[in-house]
């Protein structure tokens, strides 16, 4: 079944198909443990555990320390949104602000760090820019889908 989602990134199609107990994503595969655990195998050879939790049509994926929102489109649906807005993936308490307002930062940069569940997640830059906003400062609370920061991408 093929689906879109839209990402930091940009959108993605992805294929979902089920084979016994092994989801295909793609290129990759994700198998439930007997434990409950999910379990990610990408397809370069490493795997590892993910937390997964889904918020209306958004499904928010942690693996390997990082973050990662997809937020289902609707075949048919406007592809424009937020572009360049960073929001926060549960609530939690902002730990550190890396950067500041009109700092060129390079795809991958760590630009917040938030603490959430008793583990630090790191914000990162999806792609190079500069920094437009930043709406959170060390110590306070987020909410969940809070935009934390704003930038202009750089093509």
């Amino acid at each position: 079944m093929e689906h879109m989602f839209r990402t930091r990134g940009g959108s993605v199609d992805v294929t979902l198909a089920r084979s016994d107990d092994v989801w295909i994503l793609g290129e990759h595969r994700a198998t439930v443990e007997s434990d409950g655990r999910l379990k990610i195998h990408l397809s370069n050879g490493t795997s590892g555990f993910a937390t997964v939790a889904k918020v209306g049509d958004c499904w928010w994926v942690h693996f390997k320390g990082h973050t990662f929102n997809f937020e289902r489109i609707e075949p048919g649906a406007s592809q424009s949104g937020d572009e360049g807005g960073l929001t926060a993936p549960m609530p939690g308490k902002v730990l550190q602000v890396l950067v500041e307002v009109g700092q060129t930062v390079s795809a991958g940069e760590t630009l917040m760090v938030l603490e959430a569940m008793k583990m630090e997640h790191r914000i990162l830059a999806a792609a190079p820019g500069s920094i437009t906003e930043i709406h959170f400062a060390a110590g306070e609370q987020v909410q969940q889908g809070s935009v934390l920061l704003a930038m202009d991408e750089q093509d």
